[in-house]
């Protein structure tokens, strides 16, 4: 049993390694590809909530800090920081010429900040670990990218509001996720 409990915990920590990856690049193509509008010279927008619009890629990025959750509670802190810097190196190398410090300094500070709340909270109570986690973190993220990409927060808003909504979808499925391990008796490392 032991040992199936560690199988499991290890692939569910890779397929979590690399969803978390895939939430990079995605986020960098979509800003510049999917929308119902582009921006001239800037991102292409979507809707977030009535009257509110967002850069695209907020629809991975919200996803991207329950990710890095996910693979801290199956690989540990070790491995979710080097997803961080992998992450922020991927996120430097393959974004947009005129995004490439803004994506990689969003990125690396808002896990960062995700990953220090994130860690002293998820052994008791993990959907308020993730939700606060990821609510610091995607207010950082937001701030940190639109004034390094654009220079201004015009839509500081729309970035908060898309992103905590892609949060707050996948927090059902933490409470599963939390149900199944402690029916198997899969502890976080």
């Amino acid at each position: 049993m032991a040992k199936s409990l560690e199988n499991i915990r290890i692939v569910e920590g890779v397929l979590f390694l690399a969803a978390f990856a895939l939430c990079i690049p995605a986020a960098n193509w979509m800003i510049g590809h999917v929308g119902t509008y582009c921006v001239p010279a800037g991102p292409c927008v979507i809707p977030v909530a009535p009257g509110v619009m967002a850069p695209s890629g907020v629809v991975t990025v919200g996803l991207a800090f329950v990710f890095r959750d996910l693979v801290q509670r199956r690989l540990g802190w070790k491995a979710a920081a080097a997803g961080i810097f992998a992450g922020t190196l991927l996120s430097a190398l393959i974004a947009p010429a005129p995004l490439v410090v803004a994506s990689a300094a969003a990125f690396f500070v808002s896990e960062t900040a995700d990953m220090l709340i994130y860690t002293p909270l998820q052994k008791k109570k993990l959907v308020l670990a993730v939700a606060v986690s990821s609510g610091v973190g995607l207010v950082i993220d937001s701030i940190v990218f639109l004034w390094l990409a654009f220079g201004s927060l015009t839509f500081l808003n729309g970035q908060i509001i898309g992103k905590a909504w892609m949060v707050l979808l996948v927090l059902p499925a933490i409470v599963l996720l939390r149900r199944r391990d402690e029916r198997l008796g899969l502890k976080p490392v």
